[in-house]
């Protein structure tokens, strides 16, 4: 931990760096990803502070819209769409994801029924995908794509959508490489960016 407060401590040494900061955010994109302490949106998009709002979830999960039982993902969500006008949201996915493997290896989590209940989003009838696979890559790229699906029901998404004022995007990093890959909708697959 005594890293992390030493940088604390230099990082608030820097006030004429930050103070324009304080006039508000204009972040270009919503940065929907898993919050795995190993994936970390600045650091693989090189985005400075006020260019990414971000929304982190165990799994990378968008939970289902319900206008009567709010979330606190549907509002971050609708916030970045409607008062921030992000022209782009990201699902970044991840190898070696540990949400995911659980879903696909069916990992008893009765020991934490929290975790259970919210991976439960992430797919009702379960996540295709190799249970030998450590990465489970498949699975993981099955599961960003599941999630874009998901982020269409919200209305002001759609409506954005239709109105040609925003883009969703399906991204998969390799925490093992930091390669990242996004999905294609002509080639159906995940290339490198």
């Amino acid at each position: 931990m005594q890293p992390l407060i030493d940088n604390a401590r230099r990082f608030g040494q820097r006030p004429e760096e930050l103070a324009p900061l304080a006039a508000g955010q204009s972040p270009t994109a919503l940065f929907i990803t898993c919050s795995d302490a190993r994936v970390v949106p600045a650091l693989i998009t090189g985005a400075r502070p006020g260019e990414l709002f971000e929304l982190r979830t165990a799994g990378s999960i968008v939970p289902p819209y319900a206008s009567d039982r709010p979330t606190g993902e549907a509002a971050t969500i609708e916030y970045a769409v409607e008062v921030l006008g992000v022209r782009d949201v990201v699902v970044c996915g991840h190898s070696h994801c540990g949400a995911v493997g659980a879903l696909v290896r069916g990992d008893d989590l009765s020991g934490v029924p929290a975790v259970r209940d919210w991976l439960a989003h992430a797919a009702p009838d379960g996540v295709p995908g190799r249970p030998d696979d450590p990465a489970v890559a498949d699975a993981v790229r099955s599961h960003v794509l599941a999630q874009l699906l998901r982020l269409r029901s919200y209305p002001c998404v759609d409506r954005r959508l239709t109105e040609g004022r925003l883009r969703l995007r399906g991204w998969y990093y390799e925490v093992h490489t930091g390669v990242v890959r996004e999905y294609r909708t002509r080639t159906d697959s995940f290339d490198i960016l």
